[in-house]
């Protein structure tokens, strides 16, 4: 909880004896009423976390082995299986609660806030902190986070649309509607609310449409994943019933039988598929938070790195939002005042932009005409004056008019916003017109934000309905010249080395637009379309004029809405980045929206699926080689996964398949330690990796229904059958000189974990040798490659766990001759990387 320093007129001037709960009250509504949680979110997970775990195939198959030993009277092995059993469901339950800690952190930041009054104070809270009593604060733009009665309010209007389907506004404080409603969103004016329902009491929550019940939909890697997953489930539970089948005939025992059905089901389920991926995504989020980037969804790193247009607003993201007074232009003297070479002086044009703009401004153009007004006014009348109607900004050539009156009855109409907008309520003729609108695009094309300013000096016994009523005297144009960031230059060469377009998508004049483009490295694009002219196609036609523009300007919310459009149906992976309230639409259509955390407004937050905590989007090339990189990792584990599987469930079956005179060669207790390696090998040392040397400097990936491209997914396939034949072929060697199972066994086994290093590393990259990669900085490399070779020389030569494993000691020649095994069922990849290489 903080205290806020901004508030609205409204809050500073009719609070009055409003002073919201105390502390004491606070807490006493909360033990009497709850917090504002809409489906019982402050319950811990961890026992839905264990339910899981036990759920998981691998953990039944665990525990159907260990009782299975027991029937067989091997207690050893049932205890090893039992210890296992808890090693994984260990893991699992901690690789669950790191990437559960991780979407926590992220959501927490996430989380909507509220204003409330407390102990007179305006405070900052999480909107789950409401308490019934609570007054709330609201101002246009944002979402209501409870149900609420009106205490005080000036000219409120609020979307219910999420809760009666009808889009029109609906204007609060007349008729006796003095209420508001969770989830609905106030489209202007300001209120104070004391709330009377909160969570599963409000309006949205008792419909069952709060937002948190809405099932997210899945990506389409998520559904290949899962297909994937299931498939294997199904070839495994197929597997199972035939092995054991087929044993049980041989050997005349269901136990026995069972083992082996057991033993290959253990080998097919890729059961580190699912939580590579969790980890992998929940992490990359958490990568991206401490870049300040917020993700709302870990699963928006995935459809990061296929970014292939990205739509930049110019006012904030490409420039400073640090507006100064650059110009003024007087109409009735046809006169340019340049402020850039001349000091600030007193205008009439300043003055009015002055009284339309809020008397507690927050906005950086509205703020630094007060500032200048109250330097240069011969006097300053502001606290004469007080407002007594306002129109809020609207139109989709936005403007705002403000009506003030003194105790002497003075009425002062002033009225500001877009330059069209201005002139089509203006007293002008046409040469008037075009007399301002050529000094418009003059002033724009220096870069700089021009608004027109206008006044209204009839009798008026009653405001109209609408600002859309006045027929205004023009008094001038005001321009504001915002400098580009220092790093945006850098930013966008970055997005076009990566192969992403940029789209400028702006209200500003198209002159505006262009200079500040070219200022700041934009490519040339050979026209500017403009919003009334997107309106005014069809979208296949739009589509077709899209492809070679870069900058839009006079851009209003339905044409925003409907580029994105036009860019989704030419197949681009689309982010967009937004902070104002009518950007909501077109952020939430886009792949990837993008907020700003300081300068966005709660709609654009909300809607979007990232947040730049500082407004910065200089992060953003970091944040898509991040989604590349863990796409690309993510890809590298899943094909070792499937690599080295493929030898396991072989080595399980063949030799039953062909009759081998040796079938027994691995049992459950000899897979699941191979699980234990691979485990961390695939979720912790893949997630682990740099990214690509090239990546940044490559096309952006395509989105498609498939994860793997058929040589992709074949390549893995020739991997697992090299390192299957490599294995097997050592075994039969041995077994053909006289050796023992048990000898022939061991060979095998540590043929298969010395391939499963060498594949671990020669993974790291498809494209670079394994000796550029040894260069990649992963300090896990090390580490689980020395666990490895540890685990399997006690296996090998310690006594106790050769009992356990049915092994022998190997001589050195024996090993070496498993070591010259393993190389050449691995390392042959690097022939074809080499010949990758020569040909790109």
């Amino acid at each position: 909880m903080k205290a806020v320093g901004h508030t609205s007129l409204l809050i500073m001037q009719e609070t009055g004896a409003i002073k919201g709960l105390s502390s004491a009250e606070v807490i006493a509504s909360r033990k009497l009423h709850g917090r504002n949680f809409a489906n019982g979110q402050d319950h811990s997970r961890f026992w839905e976390a264990v339910k899981d775990v036990v759920t998981e195939p691998i953990f039944i198959l665990l525990v159907v082995a260990a009782l299975v030993y027991l029937g067989l009277g091997e207690y050893r092995e049932s205890f090893i299986m039992l210890g296992s059993l808890a090693f994984v469901a260990g893991i699992s339950l901690y690789q669950e609660n790191r990437s559960r800690n991780a979407v926590d952190a992220l959501n927490k930041l996430t989380a909507p806030k509220a204003k409330v009054l407390r102990d007179g104070l305006v405070m900052e809270i999480d909107a789950a902190d409401l308490v019934i009593g609570d007054c709330m604060m609201l101002e246009d733009g944002n979402l209501v986070p409870a149900d609420g009665e009106l205490l005080k309010w000036n000219d409120l209007s609020v979307n219910e649309s999420i809760l009666t389907g009808e889009s029109l506004p609906v204007v609060k404080g007349l008729t006796g509607d003095n209420k508001v409603f969770q989830g609905t969103m106030l489209l202007s004016g300001s209120c104070i609310a004391r709330v009377n329902a909160i969570g599963k009491s409000t309006m949205l929550g008792k419909i069952g449409q709060s937002m948190g019940a809405i099932a997210v939909p899945q990506t389409p890697l998520q559904l290949q994943i899962r297909s994937f997953i299931r498939s294997m489930v199904a070839a495994g539970a197929i597997a199972f019933v035939i092995v054991w089948a087929v044993n049980y005939y041989l050997s005349g025992s269901i136990l026995h039988g069972l083992l082996h059905g057991l033993t290959l089901a253990m080998s097919v389920l890729p059961e580190e598929i699912p939580v590579a991926f969790s980890t992998f995504m929940a992490l990359g989020a958490y990568h991206l938070y401490k870049k300040n980037v917020i993700a709302k969804s870990p699963y928006t790193v995935e459809t990061l790195g296929a970014a292939t247009v990205i739509c930049v607003d110019k006012t904030g993201t490409i420039t400073q939002n640090a507006m100064e007074l650059a110009a003024i232009y007087v109409y009735k003297d046809d006169r340019v005042i340049d402020y850039t070479i001349l000091p600030f002086d007193y205008s009439e044009v300043l003055e009015f932009a002055m009284w339309a703009s809020e008397t507690d401004p927050f906005d950086r153009m509205e703020k630094v005409i007060h500032e200048v007004y109250e330097r240069v006014s011969p006097t300053d009348r502001r606290k004469r004056f007080s407002m007594f109607h306002e129109y809020p900004l609207e139109g989709n050539y936005p403007i705002m008019t403000h009506a003030f009156r003194d105790g002497d009855g003075e009425t002062i109409i002033a009225s500001k916003g877009s330059v069209e907008g201005i002139l089509a309520q203006c007293i002008l003729d046409e040469a008037g017109k075009e007399r301002v609108l050529a000094r418009t695009r003059e002033l724009a094309s220096r870069g700089y934000r021009v608004l027109a300013v206008a006044r209204y000096d009839g009798v008026m016994e009653k405001m109209p309905e609408s600002q859309r009523e006045f027929r205004f005297d023009l008094i001038g144009l005001i321009c504001f010249y915002d400098p580009p960031k220092s790093n945006i230059r850098e930013t966008i060469s970055q997005f076009y080395n990566a192969g992403i377009e940029v789209k400028m998508i702006t209200g500003d004049h198209a002159e505006t637009a262009a200079a500040i483009a070219a200022q700041v490295g934009f490519k040339a694009s050979p026209e500017v379309l403009t919003g009334s002219m997107v309106m005014g196609m069809d979208l296949p036609e739009l589509q077709q004029r899209l492809k070679p523009v870069n900058i839009l300007a006079r851009m209003f919310p339905d044409a925003k809405l409907k580029v994105i459009e036009a860019l989704k149906r030419n197949g681009e992976v689309v982010a967009m980045t937004g902070d104002g309230v009518n950007d909501g639409p077109a952020l939430k259509a886009s792949h990837i929206g993008i907020s700003m955390g300081k300068g966005g407004s709660e709609v654009a937050k909300a809607a979007a699926s990232l947040v730049l905590v500082d407004d910065d989007i200089g992060h953003m090339p970091t944040a898509v080689a991040l989604g590349r990189k863990i796409y690309e990792n993510l890809k590298k584990a899943i094909r070792y996964i499937i690599s080295i599987h493929i030898p396991i469930i072989l080595i399980v079956t063949l030799p039953l398949v062909l009759q081998w005179q040796f079938i027994d060669i691995f049992s459950p207790v000899h897979v699941i330690f191979l699980e234990l390696i691979m485990g961390p090998t695939c979720s912790i040392v893949f997630e682990n990796e740099p990214i690509e040397a090239n990546s940044m400097n490559m096309p952006p990936r395509k989105l498609t229904t498939s994860f793997f491209s058929i040589r992709e997914l074949s390549l893995s396939i020739v991997q697992g059958l090299m390192i299957t034949l490599s294995s097997l072929l050592i075994g039969q060697y041995a077994l053909r000189n006289g050796a023992s199972p048990e000898l022939a066994r061991t060979m095998i086994y540590a043929t298969l974990v010395l391939a499963n290093i060498f594949l671990t590393l020669v993974n790291r990259s498809f494209y670079h040798s394994f000796i550029t990669t040894l260069r990649y900085k992963n300090r896990l490399i090390p580490l689980v490659i020395l666990v490895s070779l540890f685990i399997l020389l006690v296996c090998i030569y310690f006594g106790p766990a050769q009992q356990v494993f049915k092994f022998t000691s190997l001589s050195i020649g024996e090993f070496g001759k498993c070591l010259l095994a393993a190389v050449l069922g691995v390392f042959w990849i690097e022939v074809i990387k080499f010949w990758i290489r020569r040909k790109g």
